[in-house]
């Protein structure tokens, strides 16, 4: 089994990558930002997470495999493959990935999967909840019970109802396969589901997006965040919401809630798309730096 990606106080995490990297225009994904923001942010964090030249940002199509308290969770579940997506040529029935590989090389088979955790119901985030087999969707993840904020499952329910395409159809195919299963564990926010382990309210992406705070113990607190920061370039520019937000004003105030939190208590922010472990923020002049973080939850710059 390789080596955590970050492991703090008796809690580990491995990313389980699905595309990395992914590349997306700058404007297309973040309206507003521009080459020189992916020049500052290169010259903070290395190449690594835009292309200036290009005008692209590189984020990660991932999950992350968090294991604490005994409980083995996975936390979103990405593109997945097979799944008809005309209008992303790229995730459009998509075959032989090494998702599945990537997994087991953490050291998880999908059975040992006890809770998924969909921080929103978009395509890029529950794409591996089901696979094809025999013509049907069925669980990927058969032990797993799959958490969503009920919130977030009703108006994901709602926008597919009127919409059938909906976030590329997936609610079809990734989401409702699993609730008719009975897989399905709607939640409300501010719950815990597992020592240590609590949702927490991000809205703005989607009205209930949800991130999970875990509570190490003997370290800083790690909260993964979903697309509340889609980039690193969001820290520098934390106005920036992206394209696909519902509502672009509650996404700045999230972020910069997040960012003034992280900031003061030192807190590790794990977003879903970062292509790295996770980072930590520290101020600068009037606004704020990510750092990344090694496997010890250490700046490593």
């Amino acid at each position: 089994m390789k080596d955590p990606d970050l492991a703090v106080g008796g809690v580990t995490v491995h990313r389980v990558i699905d595309i990395d990297p992914q590349a997306f225009a700058c404007e297309a994904l973040l309206p507003g930002c521009d080459a020189a923001a992916i020049a500052e942010l290169a010259a903070v964090l290395g190449p690594g997470h835009g292309d200036a030249e290009r005008g692209e940002l590189h984020l990660a199509m991932q999950s992350h495999l968090l294991r604490v308290a005994g409980r083995t969770i996975l936390v979103d579940t990405c593109v997945g493959e097979h799944k008809p997506r005309p209008r992303r040529p790229d995730w459009n029935e998509r075959d032989g990935t090494a998702y599945l590989a990537n997994l087991a090389a953490a050291g998880c088979r999908p059975e040992d999967i006890d809770l998924v955790l969909c921080t929103h119901l978009h395509v890029d985030h529950v794409g591996w909840n089901t696979r094809r087999e025999d013509g049907r969707w069925m669980p990927t993840f058969p032990r797993a019970r799959y958490v969503v904020a009920q919130a977030e499952l009703d108006f994901a329910a709602r926008e597919a109802a009127a919409d059938p395409q909906f976030s590329h159809g997936s609610f079809r195919d990734s989401v409702l396969p699993i609730v008719e299963a009975g897989l399905c564990d709607p939640r409300q926010l501010g719950e815990a589901i597992a020592d240590g382990a609590t949702l927490v309210p991000l809205p703005g992406h989607t009205p209930g997006q949800t991130g999970l705070e875990v509570t190490t113990g003997a370290g800083p607190s790690l909260l993964f965040c979903g697309d509340a920061i889609h980039s690193p370039v969001q820290v520098l520019r934390p106005k920036w919401s992206s394209a696909f937000c519902c509502d672009a004003g509650e996404a700045v105030r999230t972020r910069t809630g997040l960012l003034e939190r992280a900031a003061a208590e030192d807190v590790v922010l794990v977003p879903a798309h970062l292509r790295g472990a996770g980072m930590r923020i520290r101020r600068r002049g009037g606004g704020f730096v990510p750092v990344l973080c090694g496997c010890d939850g250490a700046a490593l710059a």
